[in-house]
């Protein structure tokens, strides 16, 4: 598939008036991060490109029409407790301190007995366009990087740059030379927050709450990326009236209390300062060790987990969205026992995303995988499983990894084959500076679904916008929040 010739190549004058005119919006408009200097008080625009970058539009179709099936596949998958412990079983061995614990917190939450079973799933679903093969019924092809099931990023400043590009391209300042650009605007911001106010809304009705309510955002000491947590709070508010509070993990059992409801049967969290009862316990953070440096974080964990309120995810949830899970459903007979026989086509649509993963384990599979690690690996990543960006490695860096890693750890991760994305100028907006060259791009489609974890019952299942993450060619990574990459939006050809 041919590209188009791009970007624009504006004069110099022209140049600097158009990264003027970006970093003025970006900070008027919110789609900014806070500086890693300021100290909580200084924000800086966030890592942007210039100009919307070329995306196919079959490639984009594809991968907006499977979202809510992906949403469904991981419902399915969140819902079957016991083939995620046979599944994970060696995992939750061999990552211990991480995932082995998540699922240590589910059974203690378990003993003592779960009453909420409506969970709340934002999910996105991450690609690259491959530009070797071909997609399904002959578009473009695009494959997915992963599938991510907790504390997902960017919806809030994903719309926001589309904003921001439309804003350059109608008002001429990309003047003569980009005249042309018709960037795609993702309603993501919308889209998720309305998946938040669904599950507030369920929750309202089915808990009977006494009093006044509000979502809490469970969230990072010294939180970089907090406008994009906040628009979502402000629409919360601004579209249902809905107040949000925001704490730590480390914060929880200062600031909220348990309110037992004996008539009804279950535990109430309540947070302290206001006395709302919390409807929805919304997890931006929870997702990296990192995260739980303390037996205090861990505590704080299992009980929110307790009580009543809706989370977003739970921990089954959460677990479902490891990378050995991505690894188990890339065989199209296991996805057959979660998607129903009546839609045979839906298997073959989410197959064609697929790229072959290896697991690293004792299995023959593994042991073959382990000698193409060693043998080729200028084709692969190695990927750990953990969230965020910064964990991967990459070609040749993984023997060495290996060797200096003991061998009975190797299962817990998994081998993914390499994707040869398209690639193209652009020019990356960081902290001021301009970084011209040749780039490539990563989608993400997100989803929200409300669920009964008992009855399997979905009671909401939508795809919820995008998200485009471009990073320069010569980084492996492309982690916005983690330093590698930068927002992006969509021209679609």
């Amino acid at each position: 598939m041919e590209y188009p010739a791009y970007p624009p190549r504006p004069s110099k004058e022209e140049a600097d008036f158009i990264n003027a005119t970006a970093i003025d919006w970006s900070l008027g408009n919110g789609l900014a991060m806070l500086s890693p200097e300021g100290k909580g008080v200084t924000a800086v625009h966030a890592p942007i490109t210039v100009y919307p970058s070329p995306f196919p539009k079959s490639a984009m179709a594809n991968a907006l029409a499977v979202q809510t099936a992906f949403n469904e596949l991981y419902v399915r998958v969140a819902d079957n407790e016991k083939w995620l412990e046979e599944s994970l079983t060696d995992v939750f061995k061999l990552d211990s301190d991480f995932t082995g614990k998540l699922w240590e917190s589910y059974l203690k939450v378990k003993a003592t007995g779960l009453t909420q079973h409506l969970t709340l799933g934002l999910f996105r679903s991450d690609y690259i366009v491959d530009k070797h093969a071909e997609g399904y019924q002959g578009s473009a092809a695009i494959k997915q990087i992963e599938f991510n099931t907790v504390s997902i990023s960017f919806g809030a400043l994903s719309s926001k740059i589309s904003q921001l590009h439309t804003y350059l391209s109608e008002s001429g300042t990309y003047g003569e030379t980009g005249k042309h650009i018709e960037p795609s605007v993702s309603d993501s911001l919308v889209k998720l927050s309305d998946g938040l106010a669904v599950a507030h809304k369920e929750y309202v009705a089915t808990a009977s709450p006494a009093g006044k309510t509000a979502v809490l955002f469970v969230v990072q000491p010294g939180e970089r990326n907090v406008f994009d947590q906040r628009h979502l709070e402000y629409r919360l508010y601004e579209a249902y009236g809905i107040i949000s509070y925001r704490l730590t993990l480390a914060e929880i059992r200062e600031h909220t209390k348990y309110v037992k409801d004996a008539a009804a049967g279950f535990t109430r969290l309540v947070h302290t300062a206001s006395g709302a009862e919390i409807s929805l316990v919304y997890y931006r953070s929870g997702y990296a060790p990192t995260d739980y440096p303390s037996e205090t974080e861990w505590d704080a964990r299992v009980y929110l987990e307790s009580t009543h309120a809706i989370k977003c995810p739970s921990l089954l949830t959460q677990i479902s969205g490891s990378k050995k899970i991505q690894q188990i459903l890339t065989d199209p007979a296991v996805i057959r026992q979660f998607i129903p026989e009546t839609e045979p086509a839906l298997v073959d649509q989410l197959e064609a995303t697929f790229v072959k993963i290896h697991p690293m384990d004792n299995s023959p599979a593994g042991l073959k995988a382990r000698e193409a690690a060693f043998a080729t690996p200028e084709r692969f990543v190695l990927k750990p499983q953990r969230e965020g960006g910064g964990n991967n490695i990459y070609k040749e860096n993984i023997p060495d990894f290996l060797r200096s890693t003991p061998e009975d750890t190797w299962g817990a991760y998994i081998l993914m084959e390499l994707i040869v994305p398209p690639d193209f100028k652009n020019k990356i907006l960081r902290a001021g500076e301009i970084y011209d060259g040749e780039i490539i791009s990563e989608l993400g489609v997100f989803g929200t679904a409300l669920w009964n974890q008992q009855t399997s019952e979905i009671k909401h299942n939508e795809q919820a916008g995008w998200l485009l993450r471009s990073k320069l060619k010569s980084s492996n990574e492309g982690g916005v929040a983690a330093g590698f990459g930068c927002i992006d939006s969509v021209y679609l050809f």
